[in-house]
């Protein structure tokens, strides 16, 4: 009996530790949940099921390993002020202290041990102003040595083996936080008059490459609200008024980014662009039925979360429906109950900015415990990242927020980072490739418009090229462009080409015009006269090359206004 048992017992024993020491050998690859100074190394031995090649068992086996601190600082994705991660000036130095009690981005990252950090900046014609503090952006050369900086100083903490989140808000259009050096696309609003997923998804692929080139693997786009009222904090954002093919650009656009390892996070769930309103300012109230939100509203986030969306933002929006009198960022109703349960929703959710006026209603640290009762994984744009930080150690500590939930939101976070992880950085040489201006061109020039006038007819004679105040780049891009396309362009006295744009209204428009062009949304060629009205719907210089090509005469004007204008056809150029 001896030897027939004591060998199989020899046997299970030698297996055990081929398993053992197989374990730890993966545990300690890079990358790995025991890299980067975790303390997961001196824990037991590690279970064989985790492989390197699975991001949710990586990030359980990491998480696990996690202290509360560490646990918590992953839900917090704040901004900071500076330019650099190190060396900042002392009014940026100011700004940190006021929001975090420290004098640099990179120390932020050190003390609370965040999770990731949202790259902020603004421009004239952006709607989203009102909570861009600071501006941390300014060319991509900066902004990689930024982000450089600040994945350093990630990179030192126990969750420092998962990637550093980098977002920003590069929606193309008026909400572009980086705008020199880079490949502009046409707005999404342009791309809804292309109506060609195909051309979206390769436009955006371009944009996600020269994302990860700067360092940053997350972009707080595309926007799935449809254009349901003429709200301007959302217009041009929007891909337009129908559902289905606001639907298929979101996942164009999805797909695009993420193909080149940037997270797409689709906003700004449950839909606002169902109520004019603005949710920087005030709570938007929301006052459809449940079967409009169904049928209008969810459609672009089904297809989002199809298409393998890596986050969902949540907005600040009083849906009446589903849980009135709750902002749906604090709702669990709209985002456990719909977002996931209904909508099958496996991956983060993501607060809209916290310091915007409906989410201030609460102090920060009760702000941020409430969202992450509701259902967000990561909370974006405290006011207040210390008393955020302190509010959630508080409530783990009292049980108001419980550790399975925050446990839960963290394993979400570090799955999408390990998902992002092991990719190579491209080189910034690639922005501007000649490969993404051609895509950024081809979008540009299949949403040209023309809503009234002879489809295709090119412009007579020299041309005059006027505008509202304030668009001089944009007017010299039209020029140039029309230029290059054989057009000639003279300072008075040609064919009146008048452009108008974001926030235009009636008295922005020419009287003797002959052609009015909307570079926003087209709303404001309802009370045009001129016998041509064309919408590029962008006034990006791709836009302008595609449009100058349809004055000269070079190219049909294919688009369909994506939205209705009154008293004008979606285009004059047939079906």
């Amino acid at each position: 009996m001896g030897p027939v048992s004591t060998t199989p017992r020899r046997t299970l024993l030698v297996f055990a530790a081929l398993i053992v020491l197989l374990g730890s050998g993966c545990a300690k690859q890079p990358g790995g949940p025991a890299a980067g100074g975790s303390p997961s190394a001196s824990t037991a031995p590690p279970s064989p099921t985790p492989t390197a090649g699975d991001p949710k068992a990586r990030a359980e086996a990491l998480a696990r390993a996690l202290s509360d601190e560490d646990l918590v600082g992953q839900v917090l994705m704040p901004y900071a002020y500076g330019d650099s991660a190190t060396k900042v000036s002392p009014a940026s130095a100011a700004g940190n202290r006021a929001l975090a009690g420290v004098d640099t981005p990179a120390e932020m990252v050190a003390k609370y041990r965040l999770g990731g950090v949202i790259l902020v900046g603004f421009s004239a014609d952006d709607p989203t102003s009102g909570n861009q503090e600071t501006t941390n952006v300014d060319n991509p050369k900066q902004v990689r040595e930024l982000t450089t900086g600040l994945r350093a100083a990630a990179g030192k903490l126990p969750a420092g083996s998962a990637p550093f989140l980098i977002g920003t808000d590069q929606e193309y259009g008026v909400v572009t936080r980086i705008t020199d050096g880079v490949t502009l696309l046409p707005s999404p609003l342009a791309a809804g008059a292309a109506g060609d997923p195909a051309l979206t998804e390769a436009a955006w692929r371009a944009a996600g490459a020269e994302l990860a080139a700067m360092g940053i693997n997350m972009d707080f786009a595309p926007v799935a609200d449809v254009l349901a009222t003429r709200s301007t904090v959302i217009g041009s954002r929007s891909f337009g008024a129908d559902p289905k093919n606001a639907s298929a650009q979101v996942a164009g656009a999805v797909r695009g980014l993420q193909a080149e390892g940037v997270a797409a996070s689709v906003k700004h769930f449950p839909g606002h662009g169902l109520t004019a309103a603005d949710s920087h300012k005030d709570l938007p109230v929301v006052g459809q039925s449940r079967a409009v939100l169904d049928d209008t509203a969810f459609p672009p986030f089904r297809a989002g979360i199809d298409a393998g969306a890596m986050a969902v933002m949540s907005a600040h929006l009083d849906v009446k429906a589903i849980d009135p009198g709750t902002p749906a960022t604090f709702s669990h109703k709209l985002l456990t109950d719909v977002l996931r349960g209904q909508l099958g929703f496996d991956g983060v959710v993501i607060t809209d900015g916290m310091n915007m006026a409906p989410a201030k209603r609460w102090p920060p640290g009760e702000a941020a415990v409430r969202a992450l009762n509701a259902g967000n994984d990561l909370i974006l744009m405290t006011p207040n990242v210390g008393q955020a930080y302190s509010g959630l150690l508080a409530a783990l500590k009292d049980g108001s927020l419980p550790r399975a939930r925050l446990l839960d939101a963290v394993i979400r976070v570090l799955t999408m980072k390990f998902k992002l992880a092991d990719r190579p950085t491209p080189d910034l040489s690639t922005l501007g490739a000649p490969e993404h201006r051609k895509a950024a061109d081809a979008l540009a020039a299949a949403a040209v418009t023309v809503l009234r006038g002879t489809c295709g007819a090119p412009v007579t004679g020299p041309v005059t090229v006027t505008s509202s105040a304030g668009r001089n780049r944009t007017r010299a891009a039209l020029t140039e462009a029309l230029t290059a396309a054989g057009v000639k362009v003279v300072p008075s006295g040609g064919t009146v080409v008048h452009l108008v744009g974001y926030g235009d209204g009636a008295d922005d428009l020419r009287a003797g015009a002959a052609v009015t062009v909307a570079m926003d949304t087209p709303y404001v060629l309802a009370g045009a006269k001129s016998p041509t009205l064309l919408a590029t719907y962008s006034s990006s210089r791709a836009s302008m090359t595609g449009l100058a090509r349809v004055l000269a005469g070079k190219a049909r004007p294919t688009g369909r206004s994506p939205v209705k204008v009154p008293g004008l056809p979606a285009t004059t150029c047939g079906t």
